[in-house]
């Protein structure tokens, strides 16, 4: 697990120098603190920041094939390498350490981009090509880890965070309306496009190939669905696909542990996780460390159900106890790592139980994500199935009323529950079959937040912003069931876009700590997309396949129990006893001015009316935490970006140069 770093050189023109790589890389230490490895020729600059966790003693990176044709830089692991490793040795290659990193050199060497389809694992990653003089760019199927680059004039700039890229003198950080109003409406920004003008990400699922003065980007795998109605060859009984699914996510575990250190377990009280970390203690007979958050405010808090997990499996538990304080006081740490501005404060209880584990000496944990996306857990795909079914008769009384049973706690805003959920959920009824009916009334609720843009925000944005004109759907998109329309929807923009990032990377990696995911291991995430729609929501009983599943292996009261979303409390967190300083400057009228994104009236009113003891509903809460966040986002990579000192004398950096490296770089101090 590493960060990385590029620069290569579109035109002749001076080549980058190890001060440049090593500047890049200091930003992004975080990542990897314990070796740093730079590889320099006439045309490019490869860096790498280094987290040890398999081979520790001889991984350096940047690491070459036999005749130092091909330099590659990696982040991430690769969980099969040890088969594939066996089959190259088979074919005749020879390897100088035990890491995944020289297997995905030589495969690449044998396959070139078809390489990647071998590959199970999360990873973004940078070969350097020195005979072709060619840079390929990767990035995992369903984007766990990281990737962005920009093009100047010259250059094209890459790396693992963005504020490696924005280190460069080059570039200049400017914040795009677009991607404020995609973050507005969706939770985040919408692959490529990030909140940095002319900063992209490489979107999961594709590669990149630069060759002088042309960039190719290339999709090499998509999530996929079969047709609506689609009867598999054969019959496949309910108990075949329990044992067909128990046993690849087993062997998902398995390949998860592989590492040279000790590998812990992150321990929600929810059924994904309880699974996966009951399925660590079946594949390993070592002690087993347990990690979790708990609240103070009941309301969030599960601590109950982990400690009744950690006692039936016989982990050694650790709890991080996140108070509104806590997250407060964490929230502009999270920004600088997230990059982003985020509608939820979420990652910052993810961000303090990172550092606990770091604090305890780990490296590595696994987790449940990814079952909800690809095994139907949220409520969103039960909203949609009630209202498709209310669609066919919209003027029907009994049908709304199935919304109570998803939402029986709306009774305690003292509404008629009944008549809110129907008027709500109401909204777009007539458009059951559009591409995105399943999350159209959200994201049109979401842009409720937009009447605290300003007006020079609104006119950039335009009143025409068609937020689903941003998304690439499949060729075949129409042809899924509405079950599946859904799942693809939320995997390629919650999953990927937020969860995997603002509340998955880049808070493990915060604290030099990486998460790894059985459920998206794409084998499993294969099976999945191809199971029936019934054995995933099997009426409004969701991740139905998963609980017959945890049946076997849980105490009842975590298998059985209703799926409670994991969430962190927003304005308490801004406004308590401790409220920080930076929440009355940031949100001062002259600030929020300033920087011009919103209307200072508007978020005074918003202010004071917290202050007062008012209702704070979700849509105002997601706007303060929108409003905060783009306000730090600013602050931090705009008005007052700090580059980091260059890395040290006392850092442990190896600097390797290939044959057309210049006299300039060679001796360059």
């Amino acid at each position: 697990m590493c960060g990385i770093a590029g620069i290569v050189n579109l035109k002749p023109g001076p080549p980058s120098g190890a001060g440049d790589l090593r500047r890049m890389l200091a930003m992004i230490r975080h990542r990897g603190p314990d070796q740093f490895g730079i590889y320099l020729d006439d045309t490019v600059g490869l860096g790498s920041a280094r987290l040890s966790i398999v081979d520790l003693h001889h991984g350096r990176q940047p690491i070459t094939n036999e005749d130092a044709t091909l330099w590659i830089v990696f982040n991430g692991e690769v969980f099969n390498h040890t088969e594939l490793r066996r089959e190259l040795e088979a074919r005749g290659h020879r390897f100088t350490t035990q890491t995944d990193t020289e297997v995905i050199l030589h495969l690449y060497e044998d396959l070139g981009p078809e390489c990647l389809k071998q590959l199970n694992g999360q990873f973004a990653l940078a070969i350097w090509d020195a005979s072709a003089k060619s840079l390929f760019l990767a990035r995992d199927r369903l984007g766990v880890r990281p990737l962005f680059y920009t093009r100047t004039p010259d250059a094209l700039i890459f790396g693992s965070e963005m504020k490696a890229i924005l280190s460069d003198p080059r570039v200049h950080a400017e914040m795009d309306p677009l991607a404020l109003a995609q973050v507005f409406t969706f939770w985040s920004t919408l692959s490529p496009r990030t909140i940095f003008r002319g900063v992209v990400e490489l979107p999961p699922g594709h590669y990149l190939l630069a060759h002088r003065d042309k960039i190719e980007v290339v999709k090499y795998w998509e999530l996929n669905f079969p047709p609506e109605n689609h009867s598999p060859p054969g019959r496949t009984t309910t108990e075949k696909y329990l044992r067909n699914f128990r046993d690849l996510l087993l062997d998902a575990v398995r390949l998860r542990l592989r590492a040279d250190v000790p590998v812990g377990a992150y321990l929600s009280g929810g059924l994904d996780s309880s699974l996966i970390t009951a399925m660590v203690r079946k594949c390993s007979n070592v002690r087993l460390d347990t990690f979790s958050i708990a609240f103070d405010d009941e309301r969030f808090d599960e601590s109950k159900f982990q400690r009744r997990m950690a006692s039936f499996l016989g982990t050694k538990h650790q709890t991080i106890h996140a108070t509104h304080a806590d997250i407060g006081r964490v929230f502009p740490e999270v920004i600088w790592h997230a990059e982003t501005p985020i509608m939820r404060t979420a990652p910052a209880p993810m961000f303090l139980l990172s550092k606990l584990v770091r604090e305890h000496h780990f490296k590595v944990v696994l987790t449940g994500e990814g079952a909800d996306e690809f095994l139907a857990g949220y409520d969103i795909f039960k909203e949609a199935k009630v209202r498709r079914f209310w669609a066919r008769q919209p003027d029907s009384k009994s049908r709304p009323r199935l919304l109570q049973r998803l939402y029986p706690d709306i009774a305690e805003l003292g509404l008629n529950h009944s008549a809110y959920l129907e008027a709500f959920f109401r909204a777009g009824l007539e458009q059951s079959n559009a591409a995105d009916f399943s999350h159209a009334i959200r994201w049109r609720n979401n842009r409720r937040t937009w009447r605290f843009f300003s007006k020079e925000t609104a006119d950039a944005v335009g009143k025409d912003f068609n937020g689903t004109s941003f998304i690439s759907y499949p060729p075949e998109f129409m042809q899924w069931g509405f079950l599946e329309r859904a799942q693809w929807l939320e995997s390629n923009i919650f999953l990927s876009q937020y969860l995997l990032s603002s509340q998955g990377d880049r808070m493990g990696m915060a604290h030099s700590v990486e998460g790894r995911f059985p459920f998206l291991d794409h084998r499993v995430v294969e099976f999945c997309t191809r199971l029936p729609s019934h054995l995933k929501l099997r009426g409004l009983n969701e991740k139905y396949l998963l609980k017959k599943l945890g049946r076997q292996w849980l105490p009842e009261e975590i298998w059985s129990r209703p799926k409670r979303p994991y969430r962190a409390p927003i304005h308490r967190s801004f406004f308590n006893p401790a409220k920080p300083d930076y929440v009355a400057e940031l949100l001062s009228p002259a600030a929020i001015k300033r920087t011009g994104f919103f209307r200072p009236g508007a978020v005074t009113r918003l202010v004071n009316s917290i202050e007062a003891g008012g209702t704070v509903g979700e849509t105002d809460d997601m706007a303060l935490a929108g409003i905060i966040s783009t306000q730090l986002v600013h602050h931090q990579f705009i008005s007052c970006f700090k580059v980091s000192p260059s890395l040290s004398a006392s850092d442990d950096v190896q600097v390797f140069y290939g044959k057309n490296a210049t006299s300039q770089q060679r001796h360059e101090i």
